[in-house]
């Protein structure tokens, strides 16, 4: 019953969670405080969690923007960059053949973040526009991916995720100043996406040792810290929207 046990605990985590060695150091030696294994089962833990998590971090959104009708306070072009950032890590994860749990998360927030960039253009009125952009999107992703592009096109959309992320943050917290509320944002999205380029940083230095995917995710938390600070700072600001309509 124990070796039965014992089988069916190492097919669940190796090597998901745990390669054998580790399984073996923690679960047959007993070696409980055996700190490479603990990080590696800490980073995989965390990094399967985030993408799970990324199922749902931008639906809050989706269900905000359509609730109202509108994509108020929503930069466009903060949503372009970001959609960028995330197709240029994907492909370069999948490239370098990094493991799924180290950026897992870009794939499903890159497809919801072409929702999100398809409902601002149906709320502006521009729907053929937005149909355009879904099946434009969808063929730049086949060619990234495709023999057709060089690592060195891959590895430079991926060097250019740090300045996409600033900018397009940037202009996401300018969009709300310039506002004195946040709009259509979501908080709960928000406050994920925070928590998650955090939890990313250890996560991509431990499984992939690859500098620039560490950079990213440093940058994007402190772009992502202060979007959510602007969230925090204008709480109870209320968009004036709905006032003008009535006047």
């Amino acid at each position: 019953m124990a070796t039965e046990v014992d089988g069916l605990l190492k097919r669940v985590l190796v090597p998901i969670l745990l390669p054998e060695k580790c399984y073996d150091q923690i679960f047959i030696q007993w070696d409980l405080l055996h700190v490479p294994c603990l990080k590696i089962l800490l980073s995989k833990g965390l990094g399967l969690g985030i993408v799970a998590g990324s199922l749902l971090v931008k639906l809050p959104q989706v269900f905000k923007i359509l609730g109202a009708k509108s994509a108020e306070g929503l930069s466009l072009q903060s949503v372009m960059l970001e959609l960028m950032a995330l197709t240029g890590t994907m492909v370069y994860s999948i490239t370098n053949n990094f493991p799924f749990s180290s950026w897992g998360e870009a794939l499903f927030l890159m497809l919801q973040t072409v929702t999100i960039a398809f409902l601002v253009l149906h709320y502006r009125g521009q729907t053929v526009k937005g149909v355009a952009f879904l099946a434009c999107s969808a063929l730049v992703l086949l060619v990234l991916l495709s023999p057709l592009t060089p690592q060195a096109v891959v590895t430079l959309l991926q060097a250019s995720n740090m300045p996409a992320v600033v900018v397009g943050r940037l202009l996401q917290a300018a969009t709300n100043y310039r506002n004195g509320h946040t709009g259509q944002l979501s908080a709960i999205t928000v406050f994920l996406l925070f928590g998650g380029s955090l939890a990313r940083i250890f996560t991509s230095i431990q499984e992939t040792g690859d500098p620039l995917m560490a950079g990213t995710f440093v940058v994007s938390s402190l772009c992502n810290g202060l979007i959510a600070a602007q969230l925090v700072f204008y709480w109870n600001a209320k968009a004036p929207h709905k006032k003008k309509k009535e006047q």
